[in-house]
């Protein structure tokens, strides 16, 4: 077990960069420009994730909700922001599938007011003084 997961973490660099080998004998100096492009990317995604994480998770308190869902979308931003940090397309390829899987929606969206349908609705009687 050992054996295989030292060859995965160095296989992937050596595939990554025979890759960008061969793709860049094509495409020439464009494949530079895809590779500091992803990376700028990838920064954007991590300082967006940085702030976002606080947001998600004082949203997901106030619902009076536990912020894991909050915490795994924000996880999955930052692991996608590093796979587009680090140069090459199969890891851009992996950070674009993490980005795209569907997030959950909270449960407050859902929620509905005894099935009638509509969710945050207040029943009960009123009367207009004057």
């Amino acid at each position: 077990m050992r054996l295989l997961l030292l060859a995965i973490l160095l296989g992937f660099p050596v595939l990554e960069i025979v890759l960008l080998a061969r793709i860049a004998e094509t495409h020439g100096w464009w494949v530079l420009a895809w590779v500091v492009l992803s990376a700028m990317a990838g920064v954007a995604l991590l300082k967006e994730a940085r702030f976002a994480l606080v947001a998600r998770v004082g949203s997901a308190l106030a619902a009076g909700q536990f912020p894991i869902a909050a915490v795994v979308d924000s996880a999955r931003t930052v692991l996608a922001g590093l796979f587009l940090i680090f140069p090459g397309i199969i890891s851009d390829f992996i950070a674009l599938t993490l980005l795209l899987l569907p997030r959950r929606v909270p449960e407050a969206v859902h929620a509905r007011d005894h099935g009638r349908g509509h969710a945050n609705v207040v029943d009960g009687q009123f009367r207009r003084e004057r």
